[in-house]
């Protein structure tokens, strides 16, 4: 629910009553991931979706139903082979969504209200709530802050709340959202109850070295996919607001400086558009030995091998170098600064959800790479929050 927070967060401050339909499993080719939500207030308004258009319906009539009944409900959704325009996914994938009332009056409206807050503040916080469980337990929430604090109580054996909170920090702290089940007396040994976690956390960096007119497509196509964008140059006449009017930040100061000061984790990614070695070389001495999800440079394939050379003169491992996607970008015959930005954009997707770049259009790969990790691996696991 926390990825339609701002209206919902609206729909709370008004005093509006409200039914919000989460999904929080998948299985198969589903078209949205754990945590895409649909909600509908009680003038019959609707925002969100949870499948792309496959079973909106059934699940708009779910929230009215739980918004009549006050009870959250669960309820599984699939493909139906005797009837292909049955209420079902014709992707052949299967979700599992949590229905959860959220009336003015109800007892745990406070808590539904805080998350969706933050969530809108963008601020860092763990949604917890019963998705399988005893129904007088369905749906009931825990809002877990990056301290340790919490709002709320599933009201069950005393060292449930505390265990749900220590398990909803540790997706939080990986800025994750999935399941994890848990026996009624807070105990790790059985799964009486499946609680499902939303983390809601800042938006990740991307950090755009070079004020150059690539640079301006790149952070137009950052903001698109929803990073907070930075732009760092040493050159003041470039790194300038009116140039890059939607960038979050521009940053005027030699790159390796300023990536030695600034905050990074292991969401940002960094693209250095710069391709003048001078530049380059001690940025991405720095910017190799971070732990972040990518690193790009742009230049030619003589730049790429100059670069090479400079940096293991400079001491770079060939572990470290490994890192380095250079020259940046998918090949897809990129020429203007917005297909050159298209291109940056898909290698950052591809490297972050294990894709190949390879076309869809024969090939036997997976379209959703996530799920065959954890067919991969049983099943277990944590999904990676949007």
């Amino acid at each position: 629910m926390l990825d339609i927070a701002d209206e919902l967060n609206r729909w709370a401050e008004q005093g509006r009553d409200f039914a919000v339909a989460t999904v929080v499993a998948v299985g198969g080719s589903a078209p949205r991931r754990p945590g895409a939500a649909l909600a509908v207030d009680g003038e019959g308004t609707a925002i969100g979706s949870v499948s792309g258009g496959c079973v909106e319906g059934a699940v708009y009539d779910l929230c009215v139903q739980v918004l009549q009944d006050g009870e959250a409900v669960v309820e599984r959704f699939g493909y139906s082979d005797e009837d292909a325009f049955a209420v079902g996914l014709t992707c052949g994938g299967i979700i599992e969504v949590l229905v959860t009332p959220v009336s003015a009056d109800a007892p745990d409206r406070q808590v539904f209200a805080a998350a969706l807050s933050a969530a809108a503040r963008r601020e860092t916080a763990a949604l917890a709530r019963v998705a399988r469980g005893p129904a007088e337990l369905l749906g009931r929430p825990l809002l877990v802050h990056p301290g340790g604090s919490y709002e709320g109580s599933l009201e069950g054996h005393p060292d449930l709340d505390r265990t749900v909170v220590g398990e909803a920090r540790a997706l939080l702290d990986a800025g994750r959202t999935g399941t994890f089940a848990l026996s009624e007396d807070g105990s790790r040994c059985g799964a009486d109850l499946t609680l499902f976690v939303e983390s809601s956390v800042p938006p990740p960096r991307m950090i755009v070295f070079g004020a150059i007119d690539f640079a301006a497509a790149l952070v137009r196509t950052g903001k698109f996919l929803g990073y907070h964008v930075t732009v760092c140059d040493a050159r003041p006449v470039f790194a300038t607001r009116t140039r890059f009017p939607e960038a979050d930040d521009v940053v005027v100061d030699w790159p390796h400086r300023y990536l030695q000061r600034t905050e990074t984790d292991s969401r940002t990614v960094l693209c250095v558009l710069t391709h003048d070695a001078k530049f380059d070389v001690p940025l991405l001495e720095v910017a190799l030995r971070l732990p972040v999800a990518f690193v790009g440079a742009m230049g030619s394939r003589r730049t790429h091998e100059d670069r090479h050379r400079k940096l293991r003169d400079a001491g770079v491992t060939e572990r470290e170098l490994a890192r380095l996607h250079s020259p940046i970008g998918l090949d897809l015959g990129a020429r203007t600064p917005e297909e050159t930005a298209l291109s940056i954009a898909a290698e950052i997707v591809a490297a972050r959800q294990g894709g190949t770049g390879a076309p869809l259009t024969g090939s036997r790969t997976p379209i959703h790479h996530d799920d065959a990790k954890e067919r991969e691996a049983g099943g277990a696991g944590a999904h990676a929050a949007a």
